[in-house]
């Protein structure tokens, strides 16, 4: 192996400049060739005999590809016939989706000597990213995609797995795993099935707020009036009153008790320190946060799965329920490796999150209109399977799609969430202002009510505006949902010249040209806002703890808000008991479902820390369910 030599270049000359224009048609091919499952690393042997050897310039290369949320850089060593280490030196993936697989995939390029290999099922952007990274060091060190070993991909080995448990459950998000926890803690063994490589959905990536009413916890951060009717009643004014009753009041009445498990027995943290979060959703206090954010709860989520003695099958995606005598007592599946799974159960429990990222499930107006946060595999499976010829499960819903105001748009069409910080913010003296530099909104409404107006605001955005004081406190809570240190870097150092917009200067006057604004329009917004702060008294009916503090010293800065959407409101019908129901209306026997994929909780829109409430506590609901219907 030759000693490591880095190709020369100059100090200002960064390698994602360098990447932008020698290698964007390289980064298109690669990508195209990936996603078609096309050969991107020479022709099979069997077409045209053995693969020819490769040959490289000895040393070590910097590529660069395109990730979920932003450029991933790569360091590659190669002697003169092979790549002999791979290293992901920057990328600002989402941790909690992304972690594992920035070690195994690279691994996985390794072992191939080869570029043509599969995408990672739930992180197919950052798959594609690191494979155009690696792709551009090889061309670099004077090697040819056309002369790489040829595509091995992974082995298919062709064998057929039968297996047999109490309970199938699909999907390893919050519903799944909470199910699976409850089950076997009861006594019933299960077989968890996951199609992605590790554990976590669409809980993983969230802002890692939860409704917790009725618990334990919310008395002790100092709530005890609270109670199901009161949040059954808020549901449907939020929902648009089309929550559907059995089953929005069945959340109400097992949502506290759920929080208690889930924190007791499953080891779920919340962080009592914030306490419990005001909004205007809610007529009591009653969301908080997990410590750690959505990945902290998943990571103890997971540790109680780990720990639970169940069977656990990942990068196996389930793809037809088995039904005899119009029964469902099992589940087919197929491994990544191309293991065939025939998995027998007495029940099957479908809690395979929404259709967020589904071509034929999500309705066209809200692709066009909001940018995506959450999992690639919320592709709606479970209303695919459900939904099949002899099993007929019934849907409702399914135009109704969850939309939060705050997004910031970190790759095209993909967003993360600035809602953590955004609470801790409102209570001092951040506002919201449009692309024009006016205020439109009280900051203290609903995300429904600040959502309408910002989709009516040019290029539907509006920007936070903080103080130096605001944007130290407000950026804490970032790696909560997703971002890290160095994106952050990068997003200002743009100073508003790409996507995101995140603007800094030292005077509202410098932010108001960053952004395109009229200076003096932003100024007298500020000197409105601070004038209403003197005489208590808000134009936009901000008041009480919410108007306590003016805007302060700069530097200032401007953060984009833009529609984002993750949740689905749709899915299929169920009873009381979690039982799927047909289109006939009678219940299938052996199928249950939990979570996202259940349809009509929440109504039209749910409000903040309803889904992750809802996810743990139908996945207990449905765990209790089978439990007591097998001791009949």
């Amino acid at each position: 192996m030759h000693g490591k030599t880095f190709k020369p270049r100059t100090h200002s000359e960064s390698p994602l400049r360098r990447a932008k224009g020698r290698f964007a048609a390289l980064a298109l091919a690669a990508l195209l060739a990936v996603a078609a499952g096309l050969c991107v690393a020479g022709c099979s042997p069997a077409s045209t005999g053995a693969a020819a050897q490769p040959t490289f310039t000895p040393g070590t290369y910097q590529g660069v590809g395109s990730g979920n949320g932003g450029d991933i850089v790569v360091e590659v060593t190669f002697s003169e016939h092979a790549i002999e280490s791979i290293e992901i030196v920057q990328q600002t993936e989402t941790p909690t989706i992304a972690d594992g697989m920035l070690e195994e995939l690279p691994a996985t390029i390794m072992a191939a000597q080869s570029v043509d290999v599969d995408t990672v099922s739930g992180a197919t952007l950052t798959s594609m990213g690191i494979i155009t990274a690696v792709s551009d060091a090889i061309q670099q060190a004077g090697g040819s995609l056309t002369t790489m070993k040829a595509p091995a991909g992974q082995p298919q080995t062709g064998e057929t797995v039968e297996m047999s448990a109490d309970t199938v459950v699909i999907g390893a998000g919050g519903a799944g795993m909470a199910a699976t926890i409850r089950l076997e803690e009861l006594g019933h063994s299960v077989i968890l099935v996951e199609k992605t490589y590790r554990l976590g959905g669409a809980i993983s990536v969230s802002g890692g707020n939860q409704v917790v009413q009725g618990s334990k916890l919310q008395a002790e951060a100092g709530v005890t009036d609270d109670s199901p009717e009161s949040m059954i009643e808020d549901f449907q004014k939020n929902g648009e009153g089309i929550c559907v009753p059995e089953l929005i009041q069945l959340y109400a009445e097992n949502v506290g008790e759920t929080t208690d498990w889930i924190h007791e027995y499953a080891g779920v943290q919340y962080n009592m320190e914030g306490g419990l979060h005001d909004l205007a959703e809610y007529s009591h206090n009653r969301e908080l946060a997990y410590e750690g954010g959505g990945a902290g709860a998943t990571e103890s989520l997971r540790k109680a799965v780990a720990d639970s003695g169940a069977e656990v099958l990942t990068n196996t995606r389930a793809e037809e329920l088995i039904v005899e005598d119009g029964k469902v007592c099992g589940v087919k599946a197929t491994a990544s490796d191309g293991t065939a799974y025939i998995l027998r159960a007495e029940n099957v429990v479908m809690a395979t999150g929404g259709y967020g990222n589904s071509v034929d499930w999500l309705p066209d107006s809200v692709k066009e209109s909001a940018l995506y946060y959450g999992p690639g595999s919320s592709e709606g499976d479970g209303l695919t399977m459900a939904t099949a010829e002899g099993v007929n499960a019934a849907t409702r819903m399914i135009e109704y799609v969850k939309q939060y105001p705050n997004g910031c748009e970190v790759s095209k069409g993909h967003a993360k969430s600035t809602i953590d910080g955004n609470l801790l913010v409102w209570p001092m003296s951040t506002i919201l202002v449009n692309p024009e530099g006016e205020r439109v909104v009280n900051e203290k409404a609903s995300n429904h009510d600040i959502l309408e107006v910002e989709l009516e605001q040019t290029g539907s955005m509006l920007f936070l505006l903080m103080d130096a004081e605001n944007f130290a406190v407000w950026s804490e809570k970032l790696a909560d949902t997703g971002f890290n240190s160095r994106s952050v870097e990068d997003y200002l150092e743009a100073n508003g010249a790409t996507t995101p917009i995140w603007i800094h200067g030292d005077t509202l006057a410098d932010v108001a040209e960053a952004a395109g604004m009229d200076a003096a329009v932003l100024e007298q917004t500020v000197a409105d806002y601070n004038a209403g702060v003197d005489a208590g008294v808000d134009e936009f009916g901000r008041t009480g703890d919410y108007l306590q503090q003016k805007i302060g010293d700069g530097p200032y800065y401007l953060v984009e808000q833009k529609p984002r959407y993750a949740t689905t409101m749709g899915g299929l019908v169920v009873n009381t008991s979690l039982q799927v129901i047909n289109t006939d209306g009678d219940v299938i026997p052996g199928l249950y479902a939990a979570g996202e994929v259940v349809g009509g909780v929440h109504g039209s829109n749910s409000p903040s820390g309803a889904n992750n409430g809802w996810v743990l506590t139908s996945g207990k609901l449905a765990a209790d369910a089978i439990a007591a219907q097998d001791a009949e």
